[in-house]
């Protein structure tokens, strides 16, 4: 079976426990905890589980009442119990939703004539994992999507900010650590899954390049269980990073992230005393957090941050903000996704791509804006959301930055018929001057609907960008020819 048709059986055994009263978001934890117990013995790391609670033992049990009790026990006990912090932290306050023995009976069961491996004993427990985390974030009645993000947007995130071997990457609102979890596995990718470093560097990339913090404890529990699976042992807190937690989060050569939306209970401000600006807007204040957290040693520590509308226009505290941002990072790139991907049909967010400069002001020079919403597809189960649909996105922001290489490296301005070339019709630079001349406000960048239709295709940016460069550099030549006749 594959990795799709298990997570489904699994996910149909839901079907089997609503007479149970057990809810879609109950049955995830529940799975999880029962998961766990049988990935344990297939992993070969169950010598960390007491001896009665393994698997082995548990399935020997014949009499309903008898497995139920001491599941029971073994909830309320693992999470004290256990030397591995990782199950340590899984089984904390753990509890079952469960009420009839029989319904227990059933889950263990048919988990354990699940075959877990196909050709080749390739390992898919991992991916089985995932596929649990995607159906439970698609049932709106559990609630689950504030903290899952669309897979192709999380690996477009990553690949465009690429992360290096031996870089330290967090995630301040982990949610099921998608995100460390994607930038894990595309540095696997690129290094044979680590076997190409040395045990000092691979021990490094299991234990210390990734991290995260999550609020809510059973997103939290299942972050941990995500990880674990995918082989890593990361620190993954559990707590609020807007309270004086996360100001041990810091110095970090990335960060991907999509916080919370909204504003924090009562509309109280965070607790924090490190930020120099107050306000009780959560994704204000995650903002803030994030481009704070990077390293500016080096220049070259970056971050992506899904963000709502209202963090590009609101007033006050939000200027504010911006222009705290515009001054410690480059913000190089606004990318204005489609409404309805996550979160509820009509909320619009936005991904801003910004790289921590080594000074203090005017790190922003320019900010290239995508659109993705204006005429976009109704993404749903007939038009799925796809890495195809970040094609031209990609395209336009590999060539902009290329362009701005150009342009800073000549200290001039690019011939204005080529910057137009280098833009499909969605893509559109603003000065930093042009967008304090709107009070900061970056609610920019989103075209006039009739704007797409009559703009042809201007090929490749990244080949008009190069064909720039190098007329530029021939202009360059013969001006010092002249210079060189001249003197």
């Amino acid at each position: 079976m594959s990795a799709e048709q298990i997570a489904k059986k699994l996910w149909e055994l839901c079907n089997v426990l609503r007479d149970d009263g057990v809810t879609y978001h109950q049955y995830l934890n529940e799975l999880t905890y029962i998961l766990f117990l049988r990935l344990s013995e297939i992993k070969k790391f169950d010598q960390d589980i007491p001896e009665q609670y393994r698997w082995t033992k548990l399935k020997e049990i014949k009499d309903n009442k008898e497995l139920f009790d001491t599941y029971r026990d073994l909830l309320a006990n693992l999470g004290t119990m256990s030397t591995n912090e990782s199950i340590t932290e899984i089984y904390t306050n753990a509890s079952t939703t469960l009420r009839k023995p029989v319904n227990l009976r059933t889950l263990i069961t048919n988990i354990d004539q699940i075959d877990w491996f196909e050709d080749e004993e390739q390992d898919k427990i991992a991916s089985i994992y995932e596929e649990l985390l995607e159906k439970n974030a698609g049932e709106k009645k559990s609630g689950a999507g504030q903290y899952f993000t669309p897979r192709p947007l999380i690996n477009i995130m990553v690949e465009l900010l690429a992360p290096k071997v031996g870089e330290r990457w967090n995630d301040p609102a982990a949610g099921t650590f998608g995100f460390m979890i994607a930038a894990d596995e595309y540095l696997r990718r690129k290094t044979t899954d680590y076997f190409a470093l040395d045990s000092k560097e691979r021990a490094f990339q299991v234990n210390e390049a990734f991290s995260g913090c999550e609020l809510v404890q059973d997103a939290h529990r299942l972050a941990l269980m995500n990880a674990k699976l995918h082989g890593l042992e990361s620190r993954i807190a559990i707590g609020d990073t807007l309270t004086d937690l996360g100001k041990s989060f810091k110095n970090f050569d990335g960060v991907l992230a999509n916080p919370p939306f909204g504003t924090k209970q009562g509309g109280e401000r965070p607790t924090r005393d490190d930020f120099t600006i107050k306000t009780s807007n959560k994704q204000l204040n995650f903002l803030m957090h994030i481009y704070r957290s990077l390293r500016k040693d080096t220049g070259t520590a970056r971050a992506a941050v899904v963000l709502p509308d209202n963090v590009l226009f609101e007033d006050g505290d939000g200027q504010k903000i911006r222009r705290d941002l515009m001054d410690k990072c480059d913000l190089h790139t606004i990318l204005r996704l489609p409404t309805g991907i996550f979160y509820a049909a009509g909320v619009k967010t936005n991904v801003l791509f910004f790289t921590r400069g080594k000074k203090e002001t005017e790190n922003t020079k320019r900010v290239w804006f995508y659109d993705m919403r204006t005429n976009a597809p109704s993404y749903g189960k007939r038009t799925p959301f796809t890495r195809e649909a970040f094609a031209d996105f990609v395209k336009a922001y590999t060539g902009g930055i290329v362009l701005d290489q150009v342009k800073d490296a000549y200290e001039g301005e690019i011939n204005e018929e080529k910057r137009k070339a280098i833009q499909d019709p969605r893509w559109q630079v603003f000065t930093r001057e042009q967008i304090a001349a709107k009070n900061d406000s970056l609610d920019i960048g989103l075209i006039e609907d009739e704007s797409i239709s009559k703009n042809a295709d201007l090929g490749d940016p990244i080949d008009i960008a190069k064909a720039a460069a190098q007329e530029l550099e021939a202009i360059k030549k013969e001006l010092d020819q002249i210079i060189g006749l001249l003197g």
